[in-house]
This record gives C-alpha cells, structure tokens and sequence, in this order.
C-alpha cells in the first residue's frame, strides 16, 4: 500500500516512474549544455559592459530538474530527498553565480565560469548517472558485494 494513495490520486506516477531516472539524465546532460552557452552568453554581455541577464533555455531545463526531481521524490523518497537536495544546491549556486555576473560585468572585470554550479550541477550528473544507469556496472558492482 502507498501511504499517499488516499492523500492524492499518484496511479498515473507508478506508470510515469521508471522512467523518471532517464528522464532526469536527459535533463540534466541539457543543463551542462545549456549552461556552457549561457557563459558564452554573459561572456558577451558583460562584454558589453551590459548587466548579465539570465538565459532563458538554462532557466527552463533548471525548472525542469526541480519538477522532475519532486516528482521522483514522490517514486522513490530516499534517492529522490538525495537529488533534490543537489537540483536545490544547483539552482542556489545559479542565482548567486548570476548575482556575481552582474557585479563583474558593472565593474569591467572579467567574467568568470560559475565555478560552484557547474560543481553542483556535474555532482548531480554522477548521481543521475548512476542512479539510471546502474544496470550497466551491476555485475560488475555485484562481484564485490559481500552477501
């Protein structure tokens, strides 16, 4: 029995929810994209000497993490609290990242990579990967697993 089956109607979750984990890599493989020509893109306008604005695919495939991951959270709790819990520190890590941006770009000083979200964002691409893609080291995984 799912302790939220009379709280809110999920049987449409338990079809959607294996492929959860897939969709989330997918997401989070756009998210590294679309933050490296993000860069590129305040890289040109800080060059400008322009305020730094945010770039409107990334904020979508940030948005998207967040709703596919408390989605998961709901599928599989343990894993998806771990994930959302990095998409959290990702999109925290996004918004100061931009804030310096912004101040670099009003002073004319170089604009840097944003060094902590990218951090965050490929600790979450690990998690994913090998939350979905598990299936591929499981024998070998399996080896060492002491019974």
């Amino acid at each position: 029995m799912d302790p939220l089956q009379f709280l809110v109607p999920l049987g449409w979750l338990s079809e959607v929810g294996p492929m959860l984990p897939y969709a989330i890599l997918v997401m989070a493989v756009a998210n590294l994209a679309t933050r490296h020509i993000a860069h590129r893109h305040h890289v040109e306008q800080g060059s400008d000497g322009d305020s730094v604005e945010p770039y409107t695919p990334h904020a979508f495939t940030n948005i998207g993490l967040m709703l596919l991951t408390f989605l998961f959270v709901l599928n599989a709790p343990i894993s998806g609290t771990i994930l959302a819990v990095i998409v959290i520190t990702m999109l925290i890590a996004d918004l100061f990242e931009l804030e310096a941006r912004n101040v670099e770009a009003r002073n004319d000083m170089p604009i840097e990579a944003p060094k902590s979200s990218i951090a965050a964002s490929l600790l979450l691409m690990v998690f994913v990967a090998y939350y979905s893609l598990f299936f591929l080291v499981s024998g070998i995984w399996n080896q060492f697993v002491v019974a």
